[in-house]
């Protein structure tokens, strides 16, 4: 099943979901969608009604939420190599003269995903790499690490995400396990669109611009921060056409489509870290909740 399937069915669940707790009527109601889920998947959680100061945790990390027309919701990420364990989640509100009540509490199974292969051939010094390039390597990994871990404490992003390269063709899924030269190594954790050098690469949405780099993988990069742990990471970019710090509208250029880095032609590797977790570009593509 592809992300885009999975994400109409999260959609379907949105509209009629499975309700923890009281009726809507008595209480605030709180919906956590979809009710089992998989490696890369995003998990809703909403507040349907009104209840004060709501707080949540999902796997031991805090939830951020956001108001949506009917109460709060907040997204939370299950990353790409999960182990098949479910997650426990929580949310409470401020009761008076009692600190903090639970408005519901559970876990969320993970269930397996199969994934594709795909088998690339590329220039030795690309995959077997020597210590001055794996250093160089470990060193970047690491950067992106630390930008990933400062996010914006406000929601920058409104709507549904563009699919940010127009009349691209999807070449690469996420989750793919790559065999290159013969090797296996890690899975594909973003989704691939070959296109045209030189082709527009937009901005999912809006956001601010987190960083831009030039790495041995990636390529020239730009990371975007959407708010509240959300990033978009666009890579292998022919030129980048945006500044570290610069507030970003949903649909702006930042770049074009290139195949700098390690990359067998021009394409755009789009990626997406929600709250440290990698998931499926497609899923959130397909999401949107009404303001």
């Amino acid at each position: 099943m592809t992300g885009r399937a999975i994400a109409r069915g999260l959609l379907a669940l949105l509209a009629v979901p499975a309700i923890l707790g009281p009726s809507p009527a008595a209480h605030p109601v709180v919906v956590v969608t979809p009710a089992s889920a998989r490696p890369g998947d995003v998990v809703v959680v909403r507040v349907r009604g009104v209840a004060p100061e709501v707080r949540g945790e999902w796997a031991g990390r805090p939830l951020d939420f956001f108001p949506v027309a009917d109460g709060l919701a907040a997204l939370a990420g299950v990353d790409l190599e999960a182990p098949l364990a479910p997650i426990p989640w929580r949310v409470t509100r401020a009761a008076p003269g009692r600190g903090r009540a639970v408005m519901a509490a559970g876990r969320v199974p993970i269930r397996s995903r199969a994934f594709g292969t795909q088998e690339l051939t590329l220039p030795r010094d690309q995959v077997d790499l020597d210590a001055e390039t794996l250093a160089r390597v470990e060193t970047e990994a690491a950067e992106l690490r630390a930008v990933l871990a400062r996010p914006t404490g406000e929601r920058l992003w409104r709507g549904a995400f563009l699919t940010p390269v127009e009349d691209g063709q999807p070449t690469g899924g996420f989750g793919v396990r790559r065999i290159i030269n013969g090797q296996p190594r890690s899975p594909h954790a973003g989704y691939d669109w070959a296109a045209a050098r030189g082709a527009p690469v937009l901005a999912a949405n809006a956001g601010r611009v987190a960083h831009v780099a030039e790495h041995f993988f990636a390529g020239r990069l730009v990371v975007l921060d959407h708010g509240l742990g959300l990033f978009t990471l666009y890579f292998h970019l022919d030129e980048v056409r945006a500044a570290p710090g610069e507030a970003v509208a949903r649909g702006q250029r930042i770049g074009v489509v290139g195949a700098t880095g390690r990359a067998t032609g021009p394409h755009l590797h789009l990626a997406v870290s929600l709250g440290g977790a990698r998931v499926d570009p497609e899923i959130l593509l397909a999401l949107s909740f009404p303001d």
